[in-house]
């Protein structure tokens, strides 16, 4: 079970992540604060939530707080909350048409549903030690363990299972906008795709009647028919109101209901997934995250669990919705379609698509709007166009090593991403910020995520050292700086990975506070509390053999979205903004910064 850290534990981390980003004077009033928050007030909330928590052994006591905490929100999903993934190509180039990689993965994608369903996925494991755990031996031991006690058996040799609760929510399911608070809903037994191509809404059943999959032929006929299908774009795409805020599109969604769309809603809400078939090719790695990360609005339903996108020239991504789970479940998923799909295809460009009538088992939906739908929508793609023209993408990739260089000079690669993050910003605004990192606590039933916090007293003293004092350290001062902020980062992230960070506890106080009519405690009101949570530096990473890119929008308007990866020899970064911030600036100071830091590490002497 997901632990509920100590009290004193939580104040003292809150304290450390604090004091960066406060001159003295601020950090002794907000030091006053906690700790007359940690002897009142605060100990009879947290002495409650232990009780409740004690109570609900079903579960964490962060999953309610976190779900009102994604469903209460009412700003667009989009660019908001919903991140993309991207695949990489298909190693074999003839399989990235559009028709063949769309066919395929689809079949790969209802292989995995239907292998979960059948309670045949390989479960999750975290291998600390994979020599010993992640082998066919210790697999079959394992089975014959009862599984009250099995998680014991892999703990001792250092396997760690990961919560599942939910990979469920990946198929049929969506997110329905309603006043004040969303719904997520999920009916299983629905056995259609959603296809959406050009604004047009199109469906068909994958799912047979006896539970058996659809042939492949016949998939590939049907998407073949929906490619080839020459219906003009709607006049008024219904896409964009998924993109709008969310009380809008609920009164928004009620007038569709009320006029008559109850039928086509069920079957968008229904289907297994949202499969988004796009008419044009990629021509850049910026141009695909636009595409991933938002698209034209009309070819969209971004309250879908998830959506398979894929364009002319065969490149896909997903995007997500994120209420319902985190990255593990979408990467695990993404992972098993990538290698089924293009290891064991359903269908080859030879493959010759099923005499079916298409016509007949596609069917298109059919929309009937009233003046006020068409002009809520007419609004939402105004909205929609003026945020994703406020928006810039930008990338780079560092060439000049990765992870095994940093390996092998005992630093942590995580540690120096962040630590090139924390020195760019500083190099490009003279200033050090609230920065996120999410960390995933799957490792616990029915956990969620933990922030680290990597702007420390240590990046903040080692960026000062690499920006403004170079004169004044020699080259093996810097390294001991670098070895200081990777050791402390990861204990920063061995905490957060075991449930021991400070952000989840502190945010289920205040919502424990508040859902029981308390009035907010000082603490909370507290203006450095407010920007500490004014998250300017927002970073992910994940590397996956199937992914090739990873981003989301800032989570603030005067922030950075971060998403990046260390692979063996180069580090990638995509990072997000609006007008208030210069993300290709900052991506040019994070280039210098990892320069400078690679340089040290081999012990060359650097420039300012």
């Amino acid at each position: 079970r997901l632990p509920v850290p100590k009290l004193e534990d939580t104040i003292k981390r809150y304290l450390n992540a604090q004091k960066p980003l406060l001159n003295d004077e601020q950090f002794r009033k907000t030091e006053e604060l906690a700790h007359a928050f940690e002897k009142g007030i605060g100990r009879e909330l947290h002495e409650q939530l232990v009780a409740q928590d004690n109570q609900n052994k079903h579960t964490s006591y962060i999953t309610g707080p976190w779900f009102d905490m994604y469903l209460k929100a009412r700003e667009p999903v989009l660019l908001n909350f919903n991140p993309f993934m991207s695949f990489n190509p298909d190693p074999k180039p003839e399989y990235n048409d559009q028709l063949i990689r769309a066919t395929n993965m689809t079949v790969s994608a209802i292989r995995f549903m239907k292998t979960f369903r059948a309670g045949y996925l390989e479960p999750e494991v975290f291998h600390l030690n994979p020599e010993k755990s992640d082998t066919e031996i210790f697999k079959k031991i394992i089975r014959f363990v009862p599984s009250s006690i099995s998680w014991f058996g892999a703990y001792m040799v250092n396997a760690y299972p990961l919560d599942m609760s939910q990979y469920f929510r990946l198929f049929n399911s969506t997110r329905i906008p309603k006043l004040n608070k969303d719904e997520l809903y999920t009916d299983e037994k629905a056995k259609h795709l959603l296809v959406l191509r050009n604004g047009n809404f199109y469906v068909f059943d994958v799912i047979d009647r006896d539970g058996n999959m659809v042939k492949p032929s016949e998939i590939q006929a049907h998407l073949k028919y929906i490619l080839s299908d020459n219906s003009p774009a709607p006049a008024f795409p219904l896409g964009y109101l998924t993109s709008e805020n969310r009380d809008t599109w609920a009164l928004l969604r009620k007038n569709l209901l009320d006029n008559g769309n109850e039928e086509a809603l069920q079957k968008v809400d229904s289907a297994m997934f949202c499969l988004s078939l796009d008419d044009f090719p990629i021509k850049d790695l910026v141009h695909l995250s636009h595409t991933m990360l938002h698209g034209d609005g009309a070819n969209r339903w971004y309250d879908k669990s998830f959506s398979l996108i894929i364009t002319k020239d065969g490149t896909a991504g997903i995007n997500f919705e994120h209420s319902w789970g985190d990255g593990v479940a979408v990467l695990r998923f993404q992972n098993e379609v990538f290698k089924d799909s293009t290891t064991t295809p359903a269908i080859s460009p030879q493959s010759q698509p099923a005499s079916v009538d298409s016509s007949r088992a596609v069917q298109k939906l059919d929309f009937k709007l009233n003046d006020a739908l068409k002009a809520g929508i007419t609004k939402a793609k105004q909205t929609f166009d003026a945020t994703v023209e406020s928006l810039s993408l930008n990338m780079i990739q560092f060439q000049e090593g990765g992870k095994e260089l940093l390996k092998q000079k005992k630093v942590s690669p995580d540690a120096v991403a962040q630590l090139a993050f924390q020195m760019a910003f500083l190099r490009q605004y003279d200033q050090t910020v609230a920065t996120y990192e999410s960390c995933s606590t799957a490792a616990f039933k029915h956990g969620r995520t933990e922030t680290i916090r990597p702007a420390s007293v240590h990046t903040k003293k080692c960026s000062e050292a690499f920006v403004k004092g170079l004169s004044k350290h020699s080259t093996e001062e810097l390294q001991n700086l670098i070895m200081e902020c990777s050791k402390y980062h990861g204990r920063l992230t061995k905490e957060a990975a075991m449930g021991q960070g400070f952000d989840r506890h502190l945010f289920s106080l205040r919502y424990l506070a508040l859902s029981k009519g308390l009035p907010l405690p000082q603490f909370y009101q507290d203006q450095a509390y407010a920007r500490l949570n004014h998250n300017i530096i927002s970073t992910s990473t994940l590397v996956s053999p199937a992914v090739q890119l990873g981003g989301f929008g800032p989570v603030v308007a005067d922030g950075f979205g971060v998403g990046y990866q260390v692979q063996d020899d180069w580090i990638g970064c995509n990072v997000s903004s609006y007008p208030a911030r210069n993300g290709k600036e900052y991506l040019q100071c994070i280039h210098k910064s990892l320069e400078d830091i690679f340089n040290v590490l081999k012990g060359k002497k650097i420039g300012s």
